[in-house]
């Protein structure tokens, strides 16, 4: 039997990823929605699924949830760039269509997985834990704060798993198309060809959980065979400075870095993000695989390459 999964945000970095793992499934038909404002067609060209212009918040996508035409959702869709100020627009993109999905895959017994982030935990004492202090320190994560609170809610009552996955800082092929929210291991290396300084706030101390894309893609099919549902971290469980992502590049470019050291001009900035995954591991029965080091090597190999689709075209 042909299993349906739907992918919302899915020309996205992240949702084109998992699409390009699950369509090498057999048995597995994919379909995506996305309405184009931040994802990209270009990962999609060798990605051989079902894509539709549309919008999460149509009521009709809801309908066709309701109606049990799905065996899962992975709704990646949302407004992902962390600097729009539109409250109303951030809970209605984010919050509302959720609310609206979760209602209706409760209606279908549609099992829903649901990007959430770290972003819920603003800059708060590391390591993070899901369920500890959440106070996150601006729309966009009290957008996906707000969507795990309605989660919870539905925890008792969905037929059945609905699991929220907080990504910490995901990397890898496929984000081109981000421009300046892309991961600073792709905005660094650009700026390395294109011949420029490195640049990094004052001084490259800053501790962030990197996690690879492979392990973000593993964690959700990892979700999709959960047992229950919840909201866990997905992340390394290990906190590394930005200064690392420089000496890694060095020995990737083989190559010395001068690097620009500029202020900080964010009050709001996560000075340290460190996933606690003791839980994400309970549930999923999962743990990452790829170190930064490991990440690293192929991503840089990728680029150096030209490759720029999801990283599962390329294998």
């Amino acid at each position: 039997m042909t299993e349906r999964i739907l992918i919302t945000g899915g020309a996205g970095f992240i949702g084109a990823n998992l699409a390009a793992a699950l369509v090498k499934k057999p048995g597995v038909d994919v379909v995506i929605v996305d309405d184009f404002s931040f994802g990209d067609w270009k990962n999609l060209v060798h990605v051989d699924c079902e894509v539709r212009a549309g919008s999460i918040t149509d009521p009709a996508l809801h309908q066709e949830i309701a109606r049990g035409t799905y065996s899962a959702i992975l709704h990646q869709g949302a407004i992902s760039d962390t600097t729009v100020l539109d409250q109303r627009r951030m809970l209605e993109i984010n919050t509302n269509a959720f609310t609206a999905m979760l209602e209706a895959s409760c209606k279908s017994g549609t099992r829903m997985i649901y990007a959430s982030s770290a972003a819920t935990y603003g800059n708060t004492p590391a390591p993070n834990r899901v369920g500890g202090i959440e106070e996150p320190a601006n729309i966009y994560g009290f957008s996906k704060l707000s969507m795990d609170r309605i989660a919870y809610r539905w925890h008792d009552r969905h037929p059945s798993s609905v699991i929220g996955l907080r990504y910490f800082n995901v990397y890898g092929s496929g984000e081109t198309h981000k421009g300046t929210t892309a991961s600073m291991m792709l905005q660094l290396y650009n700026q390395v060809q294109d011949g420029k300084r490195p640049r990094l706030f004052k001084h490259g101390e800053q501790q962030r959980d990197f996690i690879y894309i492979r392990d973000v893609i593993s964690a959700n099919l990892a979700a999709l065979e959960a047992p229950r549902s919840g909201v866990c971290n997905v992340g390394s469980g290990t906190a590394r400075c930005f200064n690392d992502i420089i000496l890694n590049l060095e020995t990737l470019l083989n190559r010395k870095l001068d690097v620009d050291y500029f202020d900080n001009p964010y009050d709001f900035y996560q000075n340290h993000t460190e996933a606690d995954i003791s839980g994400t591991t309970e549930l999923l029965g999962w743990k990452p695989a790829w170190t930064l080091e490991k990440g690293m090597a192929e991503y840089i190999e990728l680029l150096e390459a030209g490759h720029h689709e999801p990283v599962e075209t390329a294998t």
